[in-house]
């Protein structure tokens, strides 16, 4: 799904106060708190340190969300770029949580029972009212994926980071809503193979 030869460097956005609390963002606009920013600076150090003075070569792409746009702008910034010399593309955003954003995670088992559990026996096809499955994600992503003709920095979500590595390393879907998503390290992706940085 990734073209060949081609290599994505995947941010997660920084940690937001709705993160550290395990609360549903989906796509409610929330921005960064003091740890993100760390994290977002920090990412940008780490890809500084990868491209070199490649990183003008690339292209630069973000969901349109608070969280995202100001990583993409911190961590341009600490590579020593124009912190807003970059595009957004709206299918970045995170999966639609639908009625489920804005509720903790912890009490939806009581808050929504019969939607927790359907989650449960099936992750990948689930859809919250007002929103997406996992299958759906994966839908909108791989248009935007197949259109990547060269090396990419991408600031985008976890989500979005799972439905990315799903499509390019042809994972199973029953894995794909359980992989990790951490917001302080960038994830490489190139010809069926990735790392963290």
């Amino acid at each position: 799904m990734l073209a060949s030869g081609v290599t994505l460097y995947f941010i997660r956005h920084g940690e937001t106060d709705w993160n550290a609390c395990g609360r549903y963002q989906g796509q409610i606009d929330i921005p960064l708190n003091a740890k993100g920013r760390g994290q977002a600076a920090r990412n940008g150090e780490t890809l500084g340190g990868i491209l070199k003075n490649t990183a003008g070569t690339l292209d630069f792409v973000s969901s349109p969300l608070l969280r995202t746009t100001q990583t993409m702008q911190i961590a341009r910034q600490a590579m020593g770029l124009d912190p807003l010399d970059y595009r957004t593309d709206d299918r970045l955003q995170e999966i639609a949580y639908g009625h489920w954003e804005g509720e903790l995670w912890s009490e939806l088992p009581v808050k929504d029972a019969e939607g927790f559990e359907a989650r449960r026996r099936d992750t990948w096809g689930w859809q919250p009212r007002g929103g997406e499955s996992y299958r759906m994600l994966s839908e909108r992503v791989s248009g935007w994926l197949v259109g990547v003709s060269r090396d990419t920095v991408v600031v985008s979500h976890g989500g979005v980071s799972r439905a990315v590595r799903g499509l390019a390393l042809g994972l199973t879907p029953a894995t794909i809503p359980f992989l990790e998503v951490p917001q302080d390290q960038v994830l490489v992706i190139r010809d069926g193979a990735m790392s963290w940085r």
